[in-house]
Parts: structure tokens; C-alpha cells; sequence
């Protein structure tokens, strides 16, 4: 008996410690199995960056963040939980993955609201980049430098300008100081008068001088203080008046209410959706376009759907009305601007012109438009001219007469049919 119950207790020890080998055993084959994936994705710094120049031509950063969910999930460890294979075929046809009864297909596009994924043209080792982009980002976070917080003076001080209220102490300062001079020549000629008072030998004449009493109303009417007066409020009216004719037209700072309340600073700062996914001409043609409600809808068919302000898109699209958006940069019908041009070809960044446009709650026109302030860029952007054979002959004949880098000014840039015509 004693025999038995030790041979039932040794069979208990072995079988939990069979059990127990079996799940350590899983546990670092599944372990395994992730690290092998991972160590699938390249850290070769030229995948790396053709990955990252994919993840944004391709606007995958539109709907996904690597380490944050957005429309889609975060990216960060995908290739953990997914097999890579999966992976290529959830990317190139998700909706064709879904209908051959993929589980895991069916749980992600469950799980997002049912919002499909579009299918992407790419090839293996693209997408295979892409992954090795998202793991560099993963494992080697971007560190972001946090200025350190200027006031408004060092912003302008930073700007070579002197800030304002620096400027009103010098005002303030140099009025107490002709204040000061002023009561010290009082006081002087005050000691001079009473000194010549006390003499005895001075002529009539001079006393009289000595004598004579200042007369505040008899100094307002001479003619020369009514000329100073008269010549001083003629020029501050006619600087007010030049000053109101350049300011004609001229829309700095406009920021109208817009029938949605729609802000940049969620969607191209907070979420780093880029400008050309909703302002679809930029690249291509003369105008950003101003999106449609289709667009919108992209995301907001699955996204805040209860907001008050996403009501109004689904409104549009049921009537099929377009939003009619106050338009805010306006040039006028005799200059001619082509966005392509600037952005696609002289790769200048939105910002240059727009401000910082991905902090903005409510979007204003940061830059004055005016023909001198078009001019001026003219003048002082330089040209990229690298790797481009069209300038070969341009920069060959620049450089024959000029040591200094060639500007937009040096190819016609300030010809007046380059904007009017």
C-alpha cells in the first residue's frame, strides 16, 4: 500500500514537471519564433530611410503611428504579433484577406469599425522597408528638444528685432531724462536770473530782460511753435495716409470663422496627417484644392462620429451640397501662382508662406502676400540645382561671373511675366 501511494505521488511529481517543461518549452519557442521574426525586418540604415520615404509617400502615416493608435493601429511590434507573410498579404489586399476567412483579418477589421484598409501596390521588400523603418522607430525614438521657454523678448531679440515693451522703457526712459534736462535749466536760469537781480550795475535794458515774466499763452501763439505744430500734424497725417494705402489689400492675420470648426493643429500637428493627403493639387497643378467631403470621410466614416462638427460632413454627404468654406489667402485676378511650381519643384515647405500651420486651431494668413514680399523671397532664396541637368548651362554661366549662390532672381525671377501676363 505505502508502495502504491509513493509510486501515485512520484507519477504526480513527473507528470507536473513534464507539464511543466512542456510550457517552458512553448514559451521560448513562441519567444524564439518573435525574436527570429523581428530579426527578419533589415536595421540597414538605406532600408531604413527608403522605408521611411515610403511610409510617407504612400500616406500610410495618415491612418498609422508607430507608437500610438490612430485610424489604424500602432505599428510598433506588428511583426511580433503578425507573421511577415500575413503581413504582405494584409497590406497589398486586406479586403481579399478578410473574405478568404483569415481570423485574424476579420478580428483587425472588426476591431477598427469595420473600416477598410485600401490596397497598396507594392512589392515584398518595400513593404519589408516599411517594416524595418517602423523598428528603427521603435527601438531609436526621436528625441525631441525642448527649446528652452523664451519670452517674447528673446523671440525678438533672436529675430535681430527689439522687443516691444523693451522699446517702451527706452521711450519712458528718454522722456524722464528731457524731463530731468528741463528742470535743471529751469533751475539754472532760475540762479542766473536771481544772481543778476542782486547786481547793482547793470544797465536798464537788462533789467528789464531779468524781469520779464514768462508768458505760457504768448509762447503757444508765436508763429514758430503754431509752425512746428502745423508741419508735425501734416506729417503724421500723411504717414497715416501712405501708411493706409499699403495696407490696402493686404490680409495679414485674417482668420474668419469657418462653417466647421476644423483644426490643424490635431490633424497636421497632433496626427502628422501631410498637406498633400487632403489638399490634393499642391503637387500637381496651379491650386491646393480645398478638400472635399469624400476625403473627409475617409477617416470620419469610422472616427468621432457622434462629434456635432462630424454631423455637419455626414449632412453634406447625404444632400450632397459642398461645404462652403470662407476662403482665407487671396491674390489678386492680375498675379498668377502656381503651387506645383513652389512646392514640387522648389521644394518650399507649407510652412515657409502658411506659418505654422500645424499649430494652428483656427488657420489665419500668416504672410502678408504682398508683390514686395514675393520679391524679396525672389531675391533671397537660392536655388537647388543639384543632380538637375536643366541648370547645367544656367549655373555654368552663373558661376563664370559670380562667386555667390544662384537665386530665383538670376532665372527671371523677378521678370514681371513671371506673375503678370
Amino acid at each position: 500500500m505505502i508502495k502504491n501511494k509513493q509510486y501515485m505521488l512520484s507519477k504526480n511529481i513527473i507528470a507536473r514537471f513534464a507539464a511543466a517543461s512542456l510550457f517552458v518549452c512553448c514559451f521560448l519557442f513562441l519567444g524564439h519564433t518573435a525574436t527570429a521574426q523581428r530579426d527578419a525586418v533589415p536595421t540597414d540604415e538605406a532600408i531604413i530611410a527608403k522605408g521611411e520615404q515610403l511610409f510617407s509617400e504612400w500616406t500610410c502615416n495618415t491612418c498609422h503611428k508607430v507608437d500610438q493608435k490612430a485610424v489604424g493601429p500602432a505599428l510598433a511590434g506588428v511583426y511580433d504579433r503578425r507573421s511577415l507573410e500575413w503581413i504582405y498579404a494584409w497590406v497589398k489586399n486586406s479586403q481579399a484577406l478578410i473574405a478568404s476567412g483569415d481570423q485574424q483579418a476579420i478580428d483587425v477589421y472588426n476591431e477598427y469599425n469595420q473600416l477598410a484598409m485600401q490596397s497598396f501596390d507594392l512589392e515584398d521588400e518595400d513593404i519589408l522597408a516599411i517594416l524595418a523603418y517602423v523598428r528603427d522607430y521603435e527601438e531609436n525614438p526621436p528625441v525631441v528638444e525642448t527649446a528652452a521657454a523664451d519670452g517674447e523678448g528673446g523671440t525678438a531679440a533672436a529675430q535681430g528685432g527689439i522687443p516691444a515693451q523693451y522699446l517702451n522703457v527706452i521711450v519712458g526712459a528718454l522722456i524722464v531724462v528731457l524731463v530731468l534736462i528741463l528742470v535743471v535749466l529751469g533751475l539754472i536760469v532760475g540762479v542766473l536770473k536771481k544772481y543778476l537781480q542782486d547786481k547793482k550795475d547793470i544797465t536798464e535794458d537788462d533789467q528789464e530782460v531779468v524781469n520779464e515774466k514768462f508768458d505760457l499763452m504768448a509762447f503757444f501763439k508765436s508763429p514758430t511753435v503754431i509752425g512746428i505744430v502745423t508741419f508735425l500734424v501734416i506729417a503724421l497725417a500723411a504717414k497715416n495716409v501712405i501708411d493706409g494705402l499699403y495696407t490696402i489689400g493686404v490680409q495679414q492675420g485674417y482668420a474668419p470663422e469657418q462653417p466647421i470648426a476644423f483644426s490643424h493643429k490635431i490633424h497636421a500637428g497632433q496626427y502628422e496627417i501631410d498637406c498633400q493627403y487632403c489638399h490634393t493639387g499642391v503637387e500637381i497643378g496651379k491650386s491646393a484644392n480645398i478638400p472635399s467631403v469624400n476625403i473627409c470621410m475617409n477617416c470620419h466614416s469610422a472616427i468621432k462620429t457622434e462629434s456635432p462638427e462630424i454631423q455637419e460632413l455626414y449632412k453634406a454627404q447625404e444632400t450632397g451640397q459642398p461645404i462652403e468654406w470662407v476662403r482665407i489667402h487671396n491674390l489678386p485676378d492680375l498675379a498668377y501662382f502656381n503651387h506645383s511650381q513652389h512646392v514640387k519643384v522648389g521644394e518650399i515647405e507649407c510652412q515657409t508662406c502658411h506659418g505654422e500651420i500645424q499649430e494652428m486651431e483656427v488657420v489665419k494668413q500668416h504672410a502678408p502676400l504682398t508683390m514686395g514680399w514675393c520679391i524679396d523671397c525672389h531675391r533671397n532664396t537660392s536655388l537647388n540645382t543639384k543632380d538637375n541637368g536643366y541648370y547645367d548651362k544656367l549655373v555654368e554661366l552663373h558661376n563664370s561671373n559670380t562667386t555667390t549662390p544662384m537665386k530665383v532672381e538670376d532665372v527671371g525671377g523677378l521678370e514681371c511675366s513671371k506673375c503678370h501676363y
